[in-house]
């Protein structure tokens, strides 16, 4: 590790072979499903999961140290504790008494939570197993995708409490649904369900709630079998070139191919195919 993610670390108070220990967390829980995938809980059912500023603070913490330190993890499900909520957005509760110096400064803190996981160098399948309300929405379209419970509901009420989105939604949302759907939403600040979530291709899959994290682990895993430098690289490359010009993705769209071609990984794809048999990645 270099001094850089050794300094990273020490500011984050968490130490990177305990990142993934729910020890060092209140507000979430971490669960290692296998050698390659975890799942994140969004744990404050007493208030529907809403974000406080400890929430925040250790989002951010676990995501920036993932990306700091090379893990063997492949893939991450994020979901809320309980059926009733996801997440209900930023804790109000905890916001009444803000000044606004104090709100503008909460806030700073939760641009670098979404920025840690909008970042995150492996695939993040968001398991919404209810209510997604104002930044719980938001924070809903910053994974790479979503399967819904079908109770869940989504919303960005935020225009009723005189602000936005200002979790990425006004961005996140109109390059998931399009712009006409996005101002439908945000601006009538309108709840919706997950099956109109499904229809705008904001949601991948509806299933039943007994059914939800057993879906997004399946799917989980069927990524991690698959070689953890080509999803990081494909990751990437649709990620950045939904952001240049056609010709500009194609030019990155390579770069990203070419950083496949001299990996282990690559030469055991070919060789298990034509040996018939799978295939043992190992990430070099």
């Amino acid at each position: 590790m270099s001094e850089t993610q050794c300094l990273v670390y020490e500011n984050l108070k968490i130490m990177p072979q305990a990142l993934l220990s729910s020890e060092n967390y209140h507000t979430l829980l971490i669960e290692s499903i296998s050698d390659h995938i975890f799942i994140v809980t969004l744990n404050r059912p007493q208030a529907s999961n809403a974000f406080n500023t400890q929430m925040v603070r250790e989002i951010y913490q676990l995501f920036e140290g993932i990306a700091l330190d090379q893990t063997d993890y492949r893939c991450i499900v994020v979901t809320g504790a309980g059926k009733r909520a996801f997440c209900a957005g930023a804790d109000l509760k905890e916001r009444r008494s803000m000044d606004d110096s104090v709100w503008l400064r909460q806030h700073l803190e939760i641009e670098r939570m979404v920025r840690a996981i909008k970042d995150c160098p492996i695939p993040v399948i968001g398991a919404v197993n209810g209510a997604a309300y104002g930044g719980g929405c938001e924070l809903a379209c910053l994974m790479d995708f979503l399967y819904a419970s079908e109770t869940a509901r989504f919303a960005l009420p935020e225009t009723g409490l005189g602000i936005i989105p200002g979790a990425g939604g006004t961005q996140t949302l109109p390059r998931t649904v399009g712009e006409r759907r996005a101002k439908e939403i945000v601006l009538t600040g309108r709840s919706f369900t997950a099956h109109e979530a499904l229809e705008w291709g904001l949601v991948n899959q509806v299933v039943p709630i007994d059914q939800l994290l057993s879906s997004a682990i399946e799917t989980a895993e069927i990524i991690s079998a698959n070689a953890p430098i080509a999803i990081r690289q494909a990751k990437e490359s649709i990620q950045k070139g939904m952001q240049m010009s056609l010709s500009e993705a194609l030019a990155f769209e390579i770069q990203a191919y070419n950083r496949t071609v001299p990996t282990r990984d690559r030469r055991e794809g070919i060789q298990a195919f034509n040996e018939k048999r799978r295939p043992k990645f190992e990430g070099n």
